[in-house]
């Protein structure tokens, strides 16, 4: 049984602007990696060795997205896939390593603090800041979104 021509259209209409989405979502990757990178290099992210891994993993994200698009094999989209896993992996790291540097320097500052007076310093703390390493989970998962989203099966 063949499509009717109607159904064609639309389906290469619904193909046409899935598209144009992921290539959107790749924009706004490469921009998010870009501004990232930027960001933590202008704030001398890299002064102890855990810091360097952000930085590591854009450098490797944007190497496997340019495999990706050039070759996109199935080698490029699991190396795709992998680093964007580590981003999302990175990002719950990094909280928990600003949060426990904020909290080691309020208690320098004030070592007889209740835990809730802590928590509330910690949670207005500009440095570091708590919620930035959430940019490292944001960026994996919108590169997650544009690999799982590719509707066509990958040449091996």
């Amino acid at each position: 049984m063949q499509a009717q021509p109607s159904q064609a259209r639309a389906d290469s209409a619904g193909a046409d602007r899935l598209g144009l989405l992921r290539w959107w979502i790749l924009a706004i990757l490469v921009l998010g990696l870009a501004g990232t990178v930027t960001e933590l290099v202008l704030l001398e992210h890299y002064e102890q060795p855990l810091q360097f891994v952000p930085l590591v993993l854009i450098v490797a994200a944007v190497s496997v997205l340019w495999w990706e698009l050039r070759r996109h094999d199935l080698a490029s989209r699991r190396a795709t896939q992998i680093v964007m896993a580590l981003f999302v992996l990175a990002g719950f790291v990094g909280f928990a390593a600003h949060f426990r540097g904020a909290a080691e320097y309020q208690l320098e500052l004030n070592p007889d603090m209740s835990n809730w007076e802590l928590l509330e310093k910690i949670l207005r703390a500009k440095a570091p800041p708590l919620l930035a390493p959430g940019m490292m989970l944001q960026l994996g998962l919108l590169g997650l979104a544009y690999v799982f989203s590719d509707p066509k099966p990958s040449k091996e």
